[in-house]
C-alpha cells in the first residue's frame, strides 16, 4: 500500500493594497529579435516560440514561457493579435491567469476575454475581432487586480481568492514571474512592458 504525506500551509497574509505604491522604471520585456529574458517551462513540447521584426509568435502547441526575472507589484501592458477560435493567457507572478480569448461579440463570462480565469467576471466584453491588434493593461498590487483590455476597464480593483490552473508556484507571498500560455493556438505579441510598483517613498533597489 503506497502512503502520501502531505503537508498543509495557511495562505499568508497579504495587505498590500491598504499601502500607496508607485510606478518605478518600466521594463521591456521582448527585445523585437529573440527570446532574452524568457525561458521555455516544457521543453519537451513539440511547438516552439519564434521572435522577428519586433513580433513574439508562438506554434499552436508550444510550451508555456515565463520571464527569468520576477515581479511582485506591478502593471502590464501587452499588446497581441488572435486568430480565430484561439486563446492563450498572462499568468500574473505565475499563479493567476488573465484570460486571453477570441470571443468577439459573445457575453462576458469568467473564462472570458480578460477574465481572471474561472474566478473573476469581467464586468463587459471589450475585444476587438479576430486579426485586430488588441491592448490589455493589467495592474496587481497584492491580491487586487485592474484589468483594461482595449481602454475599457473590466475589472476594477476586485480581490482573487486563490490560484488558477496556469499556477506552479504555490509560495504566495513571494514575487513570481510573468508567463504566457503557448498550448492553446498561435497569437502574436508586441510590446511587452512591465512596471514594477515600490512603496510610496521607498527609493529603488
Amino acid at each position: 500500500e503506497r502512503v502520501l504525506n502531505w503537508t498543509g500551509v495557511r495562505a499568508p497574509e497579504i495587505l498590500d493594497e491598504f499601502e500607496s505604491w508607485v510606478e518605478d522604471r518600466p521594463i521591456s520585456l521582448f527585445n523585437g529579435r529573440d527570446l532574452s529574458g524568457w525561458r521555455v517551462q516544457d521543453p519537451s513540447r513539440r511547438g516552439s516560440w519564434s521572435a522577428a521584426n519586433g513580433v513574439l509568435r508562438n506554434d499552436p502547441a508550444a510550451s508555456d514561457i515565463a520571464t527569468e526575472q520576477k515581479f511582485w507589484n506591478f502593471k502590464l501592458h501587452a499588446e497581441y493579435r488572435l486568430t480565430p477560435h484561439t486563446n492563450a493567457g498572462f499568468g500574473l507572478r505565475g499563479r493567476y491567469e488573465v484570460q486571453i480569448l477570441e470571443d468577439y461579440g459573445r457575453p462576458p463570462s469568467n473564462k472570458g476575454h480578460g477574465a481572471l480565469y474561472s474566478r473573476i467576471q469581467p464586468t463587459q466584453n471589450a475585444s476587438k475581432a479576430a486579426g485586430e491588434w488588441q491592448a490589455i493593461d493589467i495592474t496587481l498590487i497584492g491580491r487586487r487586480v485592474d484589468v483594461v483590455l482595449n481602454g475599457v476597464k473590466i475589472i476594477d480593483g476586485q480581490e482573487i481568492e486563490g490560484f488558477t490552473a496556469i499556477a506552479t508556484d504555490a509560495n504566495e507571498a513571494d514575487p513570481g514571474p510573468l508567463t504566457i500560455q503557448g498550448d492553446h493556438g498561435s497569437v502574436e505579441y508586441r510590446n511587452l512592458t512591465i512596471t514594477p510598483l515600490k512603496k510610496q517613498g521607498r527609493s529603488s533597489d
